[in-house]
């Protein structure tokens, strides 16, 4: 028997499992909100894990994806695979969640699997858009934020996040042969793709990502006027999210950009400079 209450509670559980990538039991997080979030992260978890499967082939992950898909939609019609599926339908019907960010999801997820190369920013963007701004868009609807200017400005913010991300993570990257940085623009520095292979310092590689970065900062502090246009803890949350993507930018930075062979890292005494600066930022 589907059971969507034991849904919510093995989302609950599989994400404080999985605390340090989603802190669902955060005190930003409404106590009300917290078996929503947990549901939606089981559902990016789920993906995520399919598109990212190294033992299946291309073929199987996309057939597994498409399934998923599948049984997606047909719990949003009241047909429910498992009690998970339960669960997020509900979280879906009774927050109005917009069905289409889920499923920009699952297309960010296909794409890992056939794409591993961007020609041009544009590429890059439109990956982003489908793969991290959905993600602050739920965040906003789950709190009751619908409109386009709160959306717009939180797009920029999880589109600069993304790409942080991508700068703290390349040599990460490097070894699934991913590479999240324009070729046309690897090309312009007098760079090949085979950056993976590059284990020494290279000034013009350096140059490179400074630039990626410098892009990224620059649609971070275009989004940042989102924080004012929030209220209570999720204010907060914004802001500690905003400036700890400044701060991994700022050690990218103070690192030499040089991620593309030692992953950069934030300290304890980081995360604590961050939660200040949200305080300050939210009087």
């Amino acid at each position: 028997m589907i059971d969507k209450t034991n849904g919510y509670k093995k989302a609950l559980q599989l994400a404080k499992e999985h605390y340090e990538n989603f802190p669902v039991v955060s005190v930003f997080i409404p106590k009300g909100l917290r078996k929503d979030v947990a549901v939606i992260y089981w559902f990016g978890r789920t993906s995520d894990d399919i598109s990212d499967e190294g033992v299946m082939d291309t073929a199987e992950r996309l057939k597994m994806l498409n399934q998923f898909e599948e049984d997606f939609q047909n719990a949003l019609n009241g047909n429910f695979k498992n009690d998970y599926f339960a669960a997020l339908a509900e979280t879906i019907a009774v927050r109005k969640l917009d069905t289409s960010l889920f499923t920009d999801l699952l297309s960010a997820f296909r794409q890992d699997i056939t794409t591993n190369r961007y020609q041009n920013f544009s590429e890059i963007l439109d990956y982003c858009r489908r793969s991290a701004n959905p993600v602050g868009r739920l965040v906003l609807q789950l709190h009751g934020y619908f409109d386009e200017q709160r959306g717009k400005l939180s797009d920029k913010i999880c589109t600069s996040l993304q790409l942080i991300n991508f700068y703290q993570d390349l040599n990460v990257d490097f070894l699934k042969n991913r590479l999240y940085i324009p070729t046309e623009e690897i090309s312009s520095f007098g760079l090949r793709e085979d950056l993976m292979f590059i284990t020494e310092r290279n000034p013009q590689l350096e140059k490179l990502i400074e630039t990626q970065l410098k892009r990224a900062e620059k649609l971070m502090h275009e989004g940042m006027p989102l924080i004012k246009l929030l209220k209570g803890r999720l204010r907060v949350e914004i802001a500690a999210t905003c400036y700890g993507g400044l701060k991994m930018a700022e050690i990218i930075r103070k690192n030499g950009f040089t991620s593309y062979l030692q992953r950069a890292t934030l300290r304890k005494i980081d995360f604590f400079s961050i939660f200040m600066k949200a305080l300050v930022k939210c009087r």
